[in-house]
């Protein structure tokens, strides 16, 4: 493999590594918008937000891992990505997430203090994120 035109992705959850391997080009979700890293990138470390990881394999295909928000360390040969949960495209369960965030703003509605609120709105946020990611992972099968 030719590694001056890759660089190394990982997307590691709490649980389990998500994914490893070569690829062309990564975008994500950041603090303050998308972020795309090419092979020889600047060295970055950098929270990201709730959304879907697109990697851009070697070989053109694409895969996709949606994340609840998390870290990303940038290396010239390497991308990481941190984050308490990850879940491969072919994974994510759109109905599922759908469920998750109507009974996230039903909490909502009976929530108590601020930190009920706050916390649950960072559900609801993660949920909405999650069904994006669902949904632009099904548009592209």
């Amino acid at each position: 493999m030719d590694t001056t035109h890759t660089i190394r992705v990982d997307v590691v959850s709490a649980e389990e590594s998500i994914f490893s391997g070569e690829a062309r080009f990564v975008a994500l979700p950041g603090e303050a918008g998308e972020l795309g890293i090419y092979p020889r990138h600047t060295p970055l470390i950098t929270r990201i937000k709730p959304g879907a990881v697109r990697i851009e394999m070697a070989d053109g295909t694409e895969e996709f891992v949606f994340v609840a928000g998390g870290l990303l360390e940038v290396q010239p040969n390497c991308v990481t990505v941190l984050s308490d949960t990850a879940i491969r495209g072919k994974d994510l369960d759109e109905a599922k997430a759908g469920v998750a965030r109507a009974a996230a703003e039903e909490a909502l509605k009976n929530a108590k203090s601020e930190i009920d609120i706050a916390r649950i709105q960072s559900e609801i946020a993660v949920m909405a994120a999650e069904i994006s990611a669902a949904r632009k992972f099904l548009r592209k099968k």
